[in-house]
């Protein structure tokens, strides 16, 4: 039997969370910064860039195809249930849950629960549209008052195959590091610390197969 320090394992959760959403974090700053655009421009909001449409969509597959990218995500052939629909082969589409609403009207967009399986689908999975399927995040990029009038611009980061790579330096991986309070450290050794630290560089590896779908909100 084990009494673990139940102090201690929150921390450790609570600081792994911390760890893989800042390199999230950072992933998603580097592809904004330096991932190639589409403006959106097949909506009817009057700015630019437009809400996403089908016809923008289709754009940014076409566009990825014509670099020859590879899908990230294999088909899922269709089955005998009832309100399912087969899902093509997809490219990932990562952007922020502000979208959700604005996916759901966009023409043909199918929502996960209409899959014909469930098997292998992340959590944070939202749809599919033709090629494109969506992964939403709450920390997913947004450009402040970055469109023609003034509103927030949703970068939608179309990835294929090997797109970008995230590069451990000198081989350094992410650590997790406990310090117990010293046993006999006098008034200075009362306390414990826990964090992490990494050494990590994310970067596009072709920047052919990535492409940043610029929207705003209807």
């Amino acid at each position: 039997m084990q009494n673990q320090d139940p102090v201690l394992n929150e921390a450790a959760i609570r600081l792994g969370v911390s760890l893989r959403q800042t390199e999230d974090e950072l992933t998603r700053n580097m592809l904004a910064g330096t991932a190639s655009f589409i403006n959106c421009v097949g909506g009817v909001n009057g700015d630019n860039p437009t809400e996403i449409t089908r016809s923008d969509v289709d754009g940014v597959v076409r566009a990825l195809k014509n670099n020859n990218a590879k899908t990230m995500i294999h088909m899922i052939e269709g089955e005998d249930k009832f309100g399912t629909a087969p899902v093509r082969d997809a490219y990932f589409a990562l952007a922020s849950t502000q979208l959700i609403g604005n996916l759901d009207n966009v023409s043909g967009f199918t929502h996960k629960s209409q899959y014909p399986s469930s098997t292998g689908l992340q959590y944070s999975e939202w749809g599919v549209i033709a090629n494109l399927r969506f992964f939403l995040s709450s920390i997913g990029s947004v450009s402040p008052n970055a469109s023609m009038l003034a509103a927030n611009v949703y970068n939608i980061f179309c990835v294929g195959l090997e797109a970008y790579a995230c590069i451990e330096q000198d081989g350094y991986s992410a650590n997790f590091i406990y310090r117990p309070p010293a046993v006999a450290g006098g008034p200075l050794g009362l306390f414990a610390t826990a964090g992490y630290k990494f050494a990590e560089v994310p970067r596009i590896t072709n920047d052919l197969w990535v492409l940043n779908l610029r929207c705003t909100l209807a």
